[in-house]
């Protein structure tokens, strides 16, 4: 089959090559030159913007997936094509778009006769050997006009219609909520190994044996033994978590319907916290501590 990808970055990139590999036409367009380069070597077609891209499709209907960060950009991105392309087409976006964009995308694009679909994209930059997880909301007649592609993007159970559009950026979004509680668990986790009276406990053995039999073996941990071989202390990176907004939304959903999600919320506040050389708020606490019962507080260092 053939497909056009707007945005050629570390994922949309790979899910280009991948799809190459597996015998597919792929078109893709994107700002940087470099970006265009690679695609170029795995013969694919390169071009630098979206009216390029869908005048160099050949097939029908033409299938645009979406690969570009969430919000205006999409919404441009998304604008672009419509000016491009004809009813029937289709067009997917594979960001982490927020489920209520991607069902005013669908309304909108429904208006025009283009199809839509949202796709919930989980595999990182692993996702070129690996495959990506694919959550896919809209149509169903539209998702079988390219099921072909979107099961040469995934690994064997790896792809599934989630249903209305919407629902499958709704998942990847909880999701993601998911996921932040669980990096926040193992954080913990190895920062008590990291201070218990044991100096000789070996996190990254520690995380390749509990691969084996645990209850808590996963992809996130053996990621984590990668991170201890490269760097045991974690010495060469700064305790800073950026958050893609995704947690946030899962929140907001989780205010939003009365479910309580705790664990999710807190992992969400710790990221911001992580961006705080020195907390305001802890200094409040250290400040009442002191007041009220005498604990010692340690001196600001003194600045010039």
């Amino acid at each position: 089959m053939e497909m056009g990808i707007v945005g050629l970055g570390k994922m949309g990139g790979n899910m280009a090559e991948r799809l190459i590999r597996r015998g597919h036409r792929i078109v893709g367009s994107d700002p940087n030159e470099a970006a265009r380069q690679r695609l170029s070597a795995l013969q694919g077609v390169a071009v630098s913007s979206v009216k390029d891209l869908i005048d160099r499709l050949e097939q029908t209907p033409k299938v645009v997936w979406s690969m570009v960060p969430a919000g205006e950009i999409t919404d441009n991105v998304i604008a672009e094509a419509v000016q491009h392309l004809r009813p029937g087409d289709i067009v997917i976006d594979g960001g982490n778009s927020r489920y209520t964009d991607s069902q005013r995308h669908y309304e909108f694009l429904k208006e025009k006769g283009i199809r839509f679909l949202d796709a919930g994209t989980s595999g990182g930059i692993w996702g070129l050997e690996e495959g990506y997880c694919l959550m896919v909301g809209g149509d169903a007649d539209t998702f079988q006009a390219v099921e072909p592609l979107l099961r040469d993007l995934a690994p064997e159970g790896g792809l599934l219609h989630t249903g209305p559009a919407g629902s499958g950026h709704y998942v990847k979004m909880v999701h993601n909520g998911i996921e932040y509680a669980l990096m926040q668990s193992y954080a913990e986790g190895f920062e008590i190994l990291k201070a218990s009276p044991y100096p000789s406990l070996d996190l990254e053995a520690i995380c390749n044996l509990w691969q084996h039999g645990s209850v808590v073996r996963s992809w996130l941990l053996e990621l984590a033994a990668r991170a201890f071989h490269q760097d045991p202390n974690l010495e060469k990176i700064e305790g800073y978590v950026e958050d893609s907004g995704e947690g946030r939304w899962t929140v907001m959903e989780s205010i939003e319907h009365a479910v309580p999600a705790p664990v999710i919320a807190i992992s969400l506040y710790l990221r911001f916290r992580s961006r705080q050389p020195d907390s305001f708020s802890a200094k409040v606490l250290a400040a009442l501590r002191n007041q009220f019962g005498g604990h010692p507080v340690h001196p600001a260092e003194k600045h010039d």
